[in-house]
């Protein structure tokens, strides 16, 4: 829906209720219209008043954002976001991340790791607020290793609903690095840990189609990723309830990069068609995540 749209129906909303309760002193008449005139009426008017004005004033100094958005038009967000920080130094969780998520969608990775420099001297809080936007600028142009590094480092800075997914993706590096040694504890235990359904699946999906075949117990490796499919198909019990998992949070930048993936996990938790086994090469570095991504 169109953010002028919702402006509008917003904007209805309130003045039908300061209309109904203007109107209140009329319906209720006699002496219990003088008390809602003055204890409940003028109040409530007064409020929404001031929240019309308040979301009017919003609405107007971000309308050059939210046109910006709507339209997907990712370089001139990212210019205009650029002025914000650069320019204006306004260096705002909102406006870090959108800038962030803009250059990835456009593949400009060396300006995401330039805003990571610069948001590090500005406001460091920032980055442990965004270690996946920044993590996932390292996958995506192929620094496998810094990434696994940069997603280690962090672990402890970002928040606590990006922790488990910290994890996950520092055991994506290792694995897209070719170091199967390390990414296999860390799917293990998100395979037999994780509170998060998806990363539960994508670990297992991993340990059995690629790292069995490095791990140095291959037994056990198979083992857990059957645990952990078993976890996943007796909370979900089909594909489609493993899709509506991932499009609750198919908006997230690094769940875009990754999507071709959990498909491909479903297949094989479900048993359909046989899975295609991990491509890394699939891993989007150009106009592919701009389509997943809004």
């Amino acid at each position: 829906m169109k953010f002028k749209h919702l402006i509008t129906i917003f904007s209805v909303f309130i003045i039908t209720i300061v209309i109904v309760t203007s109107l209140l002193p009329v319906i209720i008449s006699g002496q219990g219209s003088a008390v809602t005139l003055r204890y409940i009426t003028l109040p409530l008017l007064l409020f929404m008043a001031v929240l019309l004005i308040c979301m009017g004033i919003f609405f107007f100094f971000n309308y050059r954002l939210f046109s910006l958005l709507e339209r997907e038009d990712w370089p001139a967000l990212a210019y205009y976001l650029e002025k914000k920080i650069y320019v204006k130094g306004r260096y705002s969780d909102r406006y870090v991340r959108l800038l962030a998520s803009s250059y990835l969608v456009i593949s400009d990775f060396q300006s995401v790791l330039k805003l990571e420099g610069k948001v590090l001297a500005a406001k460091p809080s920032l980055i442990g607020k965004n270690v996946l936007i920044f993590g996932t600028a390292r996958v995506l142009s192929s620094n496998h290793k810094e990434a696994a590094l940069f997603f280690k480092n962090n672990l402890g800075k970002c928040g606590k609903n990006d922790k488990q997914w910290v994890r996950w993706f520092y055991g994506f590096s290792q694995l897209l690095s070719g170091d199967f040694r390390q990414a296999e504890p860390e799917f293990s235990s998100l395979a037999l840990t994780s509170d998060s359904i998806l990363i539960t699946g994508l670990s297992s999906y991993f340990l059995q189609n690629t790292i069995e075949k490095h791990s140095s117990d291959s037994k056990t490796c198979r083992e857990t990723a059957e645990n952990g499919r078993e976890r996943v198909k007796n909370a979900l019990n089909n594909l489609e309830n493993w899709q509506k998992e991932k499009e609750k949070v198919g908006a997230e930048i690094h769940i875009a990069i990754i999507s071709k993936y959990i498909n491909e996990a479903g297949k094989w938790l479900f048993n359909k068609e046989s899975a295609d086994p991990p491509l890394y090469a699939d891993l989007p570095t150009s106009g592919n995540s701009e389509k997943k991504h809004k």
